[in-house]
């Protein structure tokens, strides 16, 4: 069934702020809950997140009282979505099981939106940035075995694999080789936008998360590790926000933040298995959808167009969270060796991403690597949940 939310009425602005009660979630029971259930709680808090701050460098730059007034009214409501939607992660999981849930969504979520992207240059960067969030899925589970002496299957079930993706350790590249080429917004269809917009806002919050959490630990291999991933979360937020085309108007990229939300909370609440908290993305949508009027609404009177000019008819084809294990295995079986060099892909370890390798390890192995070695010694083996068979590459296989 067609859905259009510009044609959708939503609950009026002045309805839509909670009291203490209402914002007081229950959380979810990380013994029992869906895995990607709390894969669509950590999505929808970055995309919250991104929604929020967005607002706040709009009214920064905006000299019209009233706009700046209508957007502190909806951010209101927003900072309240973000707090009964993150508020949904339970307090009895740990910083490090968090931490594998949000690599989790990094894993399936890009790979779905690769799977459906339609244009070949922005598909590639989704194919690329998978890779290393396989990667990191991998070293976190390892620590975690390490340090809580727990296995990460607890948290992603039998959904996602753990196994070697790209090397952490090959991640760190110089930045000018992180910036892509941005989509053309004149001629990019509408569902491109949103993919951009959704994994830049999702890797984004894992950036944030790791720069808060990392320094938490006492363990020093778990405040390294923390340490080299959280910069390589910068290197993907540029990566990812160099795609959107940054000749967008502050109107446009407003309507767009508010279509997605709209878009996300659909899809989710069409695919949620737990009942509770599709009711809360149900609510959140019939939110967005005011929203989303009232930036229409300023984007007609500032920008000068109808939002149907830049926004599509209907919402695509609804983001699904579910396993994507033979696609990753392809895409590792022919890209694990790609780096970048300019806004290209190359396989070769050119001299400016040998230069940077040698500027950041120093003839030191990094934690990624070290947290493989140490677990390995205390463990007597490397955790992998290799559901499929073997690695996919002969050489990466535990033997």
């Amino acid at each position: 069934m067609t859905f259009n939310p510009l044609r959708e009425r939503g609950i009026p602005l002045d309805r839509q702020v909670r009291n203490w009660r209402e914002l007081d979630v229950t959380p979810i029971d990380p013994d029992h809950a869906d895995p990607y259930t709390r894969c669509r709680i950590i999505t929808m808090n970055g995309i919250e997140i991104e929604s929020i701050m967005f607002s706040h460098h709009f009214a920064r730059r905006c000299p019209d009282l009233g706009v700046r007034q209508r957007l502190a009214e909806v951010r209101y409501v927003e900072q309240q979505q973000q707090k009964a939607v993150n508020w949904l992660l339970p307090g009895l999981a740990s910083v490090l099981e968090t931490t594998i849930a949000y690599e989790q969504v990094a894993v399936d979520l890009t790979a779905w939106v690769a799977r459906m992207e339609p244009d070949p240059y922005l598909r590639k960067a989704y194919e690329f940035g998978v890779l290393e969030d396989f990667d990191h899925l991998y070293r976190y589970a390892n620590l975690y075995e390490m340090i809580e002496h727990r296995k990460a299957e607890k948290i992603v079930d039998q959904l996602t694999e753990v196994m070697p993706g790209r090397p952490t350790k090959m991640h760190h590249r110089h930045p000018v080789d992180n910036v892509r080429e941005h989509y053309d917004r004149e001629k990019a269809k509408p569902v491109s936008k949103l993919h951009a917009l959704t994994i830049m806002s999702a890797e984004q919050q894992t950036m944030n998360f790791y720069m808060n959490v990392g320094p938490m630990y006492m363990e020093p291999i778990a405040r390294q590790l923390y340490q080299e991933i959280g910069l390589i979360e910068e290197e993907h937020v540029t990566h990812y926000e160099s795609l959107l085309d940054p000749r967008e108007t502050w109107w446009e990229q407003w309507l767009n933040h508010e279509y997605n939300e709209c878009y996300l909370y659909h899809s989710f609440m069409e695919t949620e298995s737990d009942p509770r908290v599709r009711t809360i993305w149900e609510l959140h949508l019939n939110m967005e959808l005011e929203h989303l009027r009232i930036a229409a609404d300023l984007f007609r009177e500032h920008d000068g167009r109808d939002p149907e000019q830049v926004l599509a008819p209907t919402l695509p084809t609804p983001v699904a969270f579910e396993p994507n294990k033979g696609y990753l295995r392809e895409l590792i079986s022919t890209q694990i060796d790609h780096t970048t060099l300019g806004t290209g892909y190359v396989q070769e370890a050119h001299e400016r991403f040998q230069r940077w390798q040698e500027q950041v390890h120093d003839d030191v192995e990094p934690a990624s690597e070290r947290v493989i070695d140490d677990n390995r010694a205390r463990s007597g083996e490397e955790y992998r949940l290799e559901i499929e068979g073997g690695h996919p590459l002969y050489s990466l296989r535990s033997h």
